[in-house]
């Protein structure tokens, strides 16, 4: 989590970027190819891009919730190697986890294509005995997890006031940035997530990761309940703020929860969020989601009063599969090709309008009247490892979308690196050299621009923004990646 001031900090990682590329040019060995060059102008133009939008004088003001925990950051393989679990022969998905062939089989599962996923462990036992574990590697790291305070974290970072519903211990709540205010319970010994991270190309067995990712395990029995909401609620009538966050549910997924609970929780989130203004950006930030019931119960009582939504390459096919009315798809190409993805936001992006005009059909209003039931989603931005891909409707509230994805792309390297300056030795695009704007036949082609990266064009309502992603090489940690990119993009939108 970062400290302090953002605003400064992320100006000196800029000039830093600029001086790396500098310095990459000046040194670089005779004998190296154009794809170098390449990369430094894709860099550059890319800082360029993003510092077109400067911030304000007055700091913009961002409510995020829910919830909070600490990340236990390890090895993967080296902890389940360090528990004697050996590779299983049968990868499986399972929704939760009660036993210890069952974790083997459903981290095989996501390990082999290098997929992210969460799960709960049920078995209270095998959780302590892994968090034990985890504690005697040499290498573990601890950090503050959970949805919100990671986007809060960046966002402080990037120059806005933050009020974060969460709750922490005392210890973790003092290395918050001076400009995240905490609405939630001091608790003494906050749940514990662990991330078993691996790079591309580790291996597990006879399974070889085809990139690096994370494989997330909890038994987290606070932010289910939604420990923070009611002190969040009370605390955001004050606060006013230009845009309202709400992540972290899928703490909720596959949890034993007592017949009505979790709709009745789900029910006064949604109620928080219709009363919030109009003038209000209220976004949604989608995650790893297997209980089909509780998606259900998300589509009906909480994504109607989101008019923005940000999810990964995971995330977008599993949520149009339930909009469309089917199942949930737990594991999709963590590679899609940009046509692939674009094509999906524009389902999703017709389908969730389609619904919203269903529900007020009946009604004679106009799009962003107060009285409309929910709201219409006018951006949709979907992170992958390649590229980030935004939709916004023109005329809308968010503005900025050609600066904002070139912010979400740089954030995704600043973060998985591990540093603000972006050290293009220590980067690769994977993205084509030219793609595809659908999958439809004839459709055009847009070639990567080196001095003009980031593409953005017109269809039908909305604008639709691609930027490549300068891929990380020397990966510090991708767990807290979207919610740094997506924190990141949303910045200079409001």
């Amino acid at each position: 989590m970062e400290h302090g001031s953002g605003f400064s900090f992320m100006k000196y990682g800029t000039a830093a970027s600029l001086a790396m590329v500098l310095l990459a040019y000046w040194f670089r060995s005779p004998g190296e190819s154009g794809l170098d060059n390449r990369l430094d102008t894709v860099l550059s133009s890319l800082l360029r891009a993003e510092s077109k939008v400067g911030m304000n004088n007055a700091r913009p003001r961002v409510a995020i919730g829910l919830g909070g925990c600490v990340d236990v950051i390890v090895d993967g393989v080296t902890l389940l190697n360090k528990i004697g679990l050996p590779p299983t022969g049968q990868p499986l998905h399972h929704d939760y986890i009660e036993t210890a062939d069952q974790l083997a089989q459903s981290f095989a599962y996501f390990f082999a294509p290098g997929a992210a996923s969460e799960r709960f462990v049920i078995n209270d036992t095998l959780f302590s005995q892994l968090v034990e574990a985890s504690r005697e590697l040499p290498d573990n790291r601890w950090a503050i997890g959970g949805n919100a305070p990671v986007m809060a974290g960046r966002m402080a970072t990037e120059g806005c006031d933050v009020l974060l519903g969460g709750s922490f211990s005392p210890d973790f709540a003092d290395i918050l940035s001076q400009h995240i205010t905490v609405a939630g319970n001091v608790v003494e010994e906050p749940d514990i997530h662990l991330i078993l991270e691996y790079p591309s190309g580790a291996t597990w067995g006879q399974y070889t990761a085809r990139r690096a990712n994370r494989y997330i395990v909890h038994s987290d029995d606070h932010n289910p309940y939604l420990a923070s909401l009611q002190d969040f609620e009370v605390k955001l009538q004050d606060f006013h703020p230009d845009l309202l966050v709400v992540g972290g549910l899928q703490m909720m997924d596959s949890f034993p929860f007592q017949q009505g609970e979790r709709e009745a929780l789900l029910s006064r989130l949604g109620s928080l969020l219709s009363s919030s203004s109009p003038r209000t950006g209220v976004h949604f930030e989608m995650a790893s989601f297997v209980d089909e019931g509780l998606m259900g119960d998300l589509l009906r009582l909480v994504l109607p009063h989101a008019d923005s939504l940000g999810m990964n390459e995971q995330e977008l096919p599993n949520l149009l599969s339930l909009l469309r009315g089917s199942n949930i798809t737990v594991l999709s190409d963590p590679n899609p090709r940009v046509a692939t993805v674009l094509d999906q936001m524009r389902a999703l992006y017709r389908l969730v309008n389609q619904r919203y005009r269903d529900a007020n059909e009946d009604s004679d209003m106009g799009a962003y009247a107060t009285s409309a039931k929910g709201r219409p989603l006018t951006r949709l931005h979907v992170h992958t490892l390649a590229f980030q891909a935004m939709i916004v409707t023109c005329g809308s509230q968010w503005k900025n979308t050609m600066s904002a994805v070139a912010k979400a792309s740089l954030t995704a390297n600043r973060h998985v690196c591990g540093s603000p300056d972006i050290d293009p030795s220590k980067a690769r695009l994977i993205m084509d050299e030219s793609f595809s704007v659908s999958s439809k036949e004839g459709s055009q082609r847009i070639p990567l621009e080196e001095t003009r990266p980031v593409s953005c064009w017109d269809e039908e309502d909305y604008e639709i923004c691609v930027a490549p992603v300068l891929v990380c090489t020397e990966v510090y940690q991708t767990a807290g990646g979207g919610d740094n990119i997506s924190a990141a993009g949303l910045v200079l939108q409001i």
